[in-house]
């Protein structure tokens, strides 16, 4: 079991907490899981808890082609562009549908990654949760599906790299699906290292067989709960992560491993959210100055998932 080292890196200034009205504005019609009220509900939550003393909050801008463009085809940026319907919907996949609010919201959530990475790279926060949505981690170099139409996350690694000559880039994603489009993108990309654990076999079937060197899959059976998430983190990912020494990490940050979300049947709670991340904020102290990009991914039921948010928050802003 690892043990706690003492810090080499001491965080100076405000949790940036970035999102923008925009991203209520997608709206994949009544009853989807992935709607509007999850940001609310973690606003609502965050004010109940008095967390907002202790971060800046900062309105997300929309991302640019050109960052976009470094991890998806142009030809699907136009693709997606085409799609976008003046009124209703228009369904790419049977989970996954534009509004006329989805473009918007969607650039708005790849924007905000982008300026958290500089925010963090740059001083002017030690690290960054980005409450946005729709979520990206589903979303591959080509193909949006799992709600997702940009790789949030994969535009803000991406970003890290080419703007902020970064050499070595950690993304840790506890999502109860596994990021399929992520490792799609990074995959055999020696600069990224990407840890997870998901449940398996499920949506979206993927994962368990690892598609580069440089992914540390950690599949988990329906039923398991907080000990084999722990077991996981500490024999897979910390080792992993310490070898790799990244310079910045990037969370898919996604709470639908809850056990009270029905999503999933996984059975974390809380508390093992505000375990591991803790155990990321100490690699982060150790290898990358502290500089953690926190992304939202997953997370359906309100309650669990505004108390989740909070219990990582915590941690990030050492409230």
């Amino acid at each position: 079991m690892f043990t706690w080292l003492k810090s080499r890196w001491h965080r100076t200034g405000m949790t940036a907490y970035l999102t923008h009205p925009d991203c209520l504005k997608h709206d994949m019609g009544a009853g989807h899981p992935e709607c509007p009220e999850r940001l609310t509900a973690i606003r609502d939550q965050l004010m109940a808890a008095r967390l907002f003393d202790f971060l800046q909050q900062v309105d997300a801008p929309e991302v640019s082609r050109e960052e976009l463009a470094r991890v998806h085809a142009p030809r699907y940026i136009d693709y997606l562009e085409s799609c976008s319907p003046e009124v209703g919907t228009f369904r790419l996949d049977p989970d996954t549908a534009m509004s006329p609010g989805t473009l918007l919201a969607a650039r708005r959530a790849a924007g905000a990654v982008v300026h958290a990475v500089d925010l963090v790279c740059e001083g002017a926060a030690p690290n960054a949760f980005c409450a946005v949505r729709p979520p990206g981690h589903h979303a591959e170099s080509a193909r949006a599906m799992g709600f997702c139409f940009f790789n949030n996350v994969a535009v803000g690694v991406a970003h890290a790299l080419a703007a902020h000559k970064l050499e070595r880039v950690a993304i840790a994603d506890f999502d109860v699906h596994h990021g399929n489009g992520t490792e799609d993108i990074f995959k055999d990309d020696e600069r990224v290292l990407m840890v997870s654990t998901f449940q398996s076999p499920f949506y979206p079937y993927s994962g368990d067989v690892p598609l580069g060197a440089n992914m540390h899959n950690v599949p988990l059976r329906a039923g398991s709960g907080g000990r084999e998430f722990r077991d996981a983190v500490e024999h897979e990912w910390l080792p992993a992560l310490h070898a790799f020494q990244p310079q910045m990490i990037f969370v898919s940050a996604g709470f639908d491993a809850h056990r009270e979300d029905d999503m999933g049947s996984l059975g974390l709670t809380e508390a093992d959210y505000e375990w591991v991340t803790r155990h990321l904020v100490q690699i982060a102290d150790l290898y990358c100055q502290g500089r953690i990009v926190s992304v939202l991914e997953g997370g359906y039921e309100l309650s669990a998932l505004a108390r989740s948010v909070v219990a990582h928050l915590r941690v990030l802003s050492d409230a």
